[in-house]
């Protein structure tokens, strides 16, 4: 608290720091991809950001260095929309990269934030891309300006370029983990600097990051997704709390903090990820389809066919309907071609606004009794749209299944999640959502069924083998000060 009341005069500066969406899922903020040694730096890392567009739909940017300079490519928008083009490619010479796909939970969504970002230090140069959030961002930036650091972004990332910037260690690496060691939140960081490509993970994991090989190169990125397009082999994951250094002579590792127990971040195996990626040695696709499995036996309901809603609810629906042995039918059709905002011509537009995305089979509906299932609900707003788009085209009954738990609880390591005024299990009852959403019934996969879906008896209360405090309120890391930034902002 006392850093918000010393803050307050400028607090409101920061206010673009928190995006609100109207659409009715949660958004992580960023993809991160780096390459070391290859002729083709730029084009693979391009190549890299593609694969991991799901995680960052934004601004993309890439910096190179030619073994003289570093050269910056930073565009908002997606990566197709500019970095498909040879003339951008061309311009970024180097054999070494670091990309970034961008979405802003922290700065807003603006040129200045887009990374990487860099930094002429002493040294040499300074390319940084991040993917988290850094939960005690606000109390170092006002020391760090107080003592006269000129910020030139919104974004938290810069924190740690001026905490290195600011150590009087002697070399990069321990100027790093001077940085790393006052940050507190979940991180995964890919960092370019005249001889090094560095990669650092939070101390627990929450936010992802691998390691890969491409013909002798070495390859850092949020997923093996983005191996994958590329032809590169996995080698392994970066340990929590791990800061990998990559140079000519090949890759060395250190861990300058305490060890602690792994909690990578539940969501991502149930929404954020691409479900061809594999974390932590388990399949993405994998857990989903058990998430459904599950799901099938803790609420055997009887119904004619299972509906999933495109695209994330397919994996768990597929899982429903094997157990079940339901009929699974793709009986509603996304169009994969419309972004978060679209024109409406007049008041009247807005009624068929879920049309944009969703149409009904109605061949598949007409009639029937359908068990929908969708991986989360957030606001419910979507959840109560599909629900009546299904009665529209001639259900019977509809039963909707959501292949996790509630969320009950706003996320601060990097998600986009509402606060607990707007998350509808957070403000409703099971049977208040049931009105609401529209439906016959409805049910939530339960905290253990997860945790059994996963490969676990059950959840370790005393040392959780996730971060799942979206549906506890267990917050492995003190997040006190950016929910009162939330609070100050926006009550």
């Amino acid at each position: 608290m006392k850093t918000l009341f010393l803050t307050k005069k400028w607090i409101k500066k920061l206010s673009s720091s928190f995006n609100k969406y109207e659409d009715d899922k949660l958004h992580e903020e960023c993809g991160v991809f780096g390459v070391y040694n290859h002729p083709d730096a730029a084009a693979l890392t391009a190549l890299g950001l593609h694969a991991l567009q799901h995680r960052g739909q934004e601004a993309a940017g890439i910096v190179t260095f030619d073994g003289d300079k570093f050269l910056s490519a930073k565009h908002l928008g997606l990566v197709s929309d500019h970095f498909s083009k040879p003339s951008v490619i061309n311009r970024l010479h180097g054999r070494n990269s670091v990309g970034h796909n961008r979405y802003s939970t922290t700065g807003g969504t603006v040129h200045r934030n887009i990374q990487p970002l860099f930094a002429d230090l002493w040294g040499g140069g300074f390319a940084i891309a991040h993917n988290g959030n850094i939960t005690n961002a606000l109390s170092l930036r006002y020391d760090l300006v107080k003592n006269g650091s000129i910020f030139q972004s919104t974004s938290d990332t810069e924190t740690i370029l001026q905490l290195v910037a600011r150590s009087n260690a002697d070399r990069t690496i321990k100027r790093l983990v001077d940085a790393l060691l006052q940050i507190e939140g979940a991180y995964a960081l890919v960092i370019l600097t005249n001889k090094k490509l560095i990669g650092a993970r939070d101390p627990l994991g929450i936010r992802p990051l691998v390691l890969g090989s491409f013909d002798g190169s070495y390859i850092l990125c949020s997923e093996t997704c983005a191996l994958d397009i590329i032809g590169a082999d996995f080698v392994r994951e970066i340990e929590p709390g791990e800061v990998v250094i990559i140079t000519e002579d090949g890759v060395e590792s250190i861990n300058p903090f305490s060890k602690t127990e792994k909690r990578l971040d539940l969501f991502e195996y149930i929404y954020f990820s691409r479900p061809d990626s594999v974390l932590d040695g388990k399949s993405v696709y994998d857990c989903r389809k058990s998430f459904g499995n599950v799901l099938a036996q803790e609420f055997p309901i009887e119904a004619d066919i299972v509906v999933p809603v495109p695209d994330s609810g397919v994996p768990a629906a597929l899982g429903f309907s094997e157990q079940s042995k339901i009929p699974f039918e793709l009986a509603i059709i996304r169009n994969h071609y419309v972004g978060r905002t679209f024109i409406q011509p007049n008041q009247s537009g807005r009624h068929s606004s879920v049309k944009l995305k969703h149409n009904p089979n109605k061949s598949s509906v007409d009639g029937r009794n359908i068990i929908l299932i969708d991986d989360s609900i957030v606001r419910g707003t979507t959840s109560v749209k599909i629900v009546q788009l299904m009665r529209d085209a001639g259900a019977k009954k509809v039963h909707m299944l959501i292949a996790c738990p509630p969320i009950k609880f706003p996320d601060f390591y990097g998600i986009d999640t509402p606060k607990h005024k707007e998350l509808m299990a957070s403000n409703y009852n099971l049977d208040e959502m049931t009105k609401i959403v529209g439906a016959k019934s409805l049910f939530f996969l339960s905290l253990k069924g997860t945790y059994i879906a996963m490969g676990y008896k059950n959840r370790d209360n005393k040392n959780p083998q996730f971060s799942d405090h979206c549906f506890t309120g267990d917050y492995p890391i003190n997040v006190e000060e950016i929910q009162n930034l939330k609070n100050e902002l926006f009550d």
